[in-house]
């Protein structure tokens, strides 16, 4: 078998097997505990399962306290996401995939195409303080940190 890693967004509570059963209207196999600890996940489509507390912590994180490279994940599928110092200030950072522009100065329009647009490659941009759009790398310290977050 191929080894397979994700990332998804979801939504989950706490929840034993056998509520989890009662809340399916099923009937509690009994072959299994029903104090069973996991979590009643639920996926962006409305799709419900149930998932057992040492899996599911394994392979899921709350969406605050990030490490960047999941930030970097959840960039590419078109969230916007900051560092927890940042809150209160309207900062964050979100993906801009490559595309062509209309050239805008002179260097621009001597590297344009036939229709005077100039490619550019995919980019990370960053909403700052003063409410200006730039582009942004990030730092050792970004990178390294665990308090990225999401941004509404």
């Amino acid at each position: 078998m191929k080894k397979y890693i994700g990332t998804k967004m979801l939504q989950a509570t706490p929840m034993s097997i056998g509520d989890y059963n009662k809340y399916r209207g099923w009937t509690i196999p009994s072959n299994e505990n029903p104090n069973d600890e996991g979590y009643l996940v639920e996926y962006e489509d409305g799709y419900q399962s149930w998932s057992p507390k040492e899996v599911f912590e394994k392979a899921y994180k709350e969406c605050n306290g990030m490490v960047f490279g999941i930030a970097v994940e959840l960039l590419k599928n078109g969230f916007k996401v900051a560092r927890a110092g940042w809150n209160g200030k309207g900062m964050f950072i979100y993906y801009v995939p490559g595309a062509r522009y209309e050239a805008c100065t002179d260097i621009g329009a001597s590297i344009a195409d036939e229709e005077n647009k100039v490619a550019y490659e995919p980019y990370l941009a960053i909403k700052n303080v003063k409410g200006t759009v730039s582009t942004w790398v990030p730092s050792i310290n970004d990178c390294l940190a665990e308090d990225w977050n999401i941004v509404d």
